[in-house]
């Protein structure tokens, strides 16, 4: 597991910033889309 894979399983353990990380999956969603978009 990467560095940032086990410091996200650490935070998403906190009620909150979980809320919040699960609330900007849609325009993560968006975003990836427009990156492999421009990759390809």
């Amino acid at each position: 597991m990467s560095e940032f894979q086990e410091f996200l399983s650490e935070q998403l353990q906190d009620d909150e910033f979980r809320k919040e990380w699960e609330d900007i999956q849609p325009e993560m969603d968006v975003i990836r889309a427009i990156a492999d978009a421009r990759i390809s």
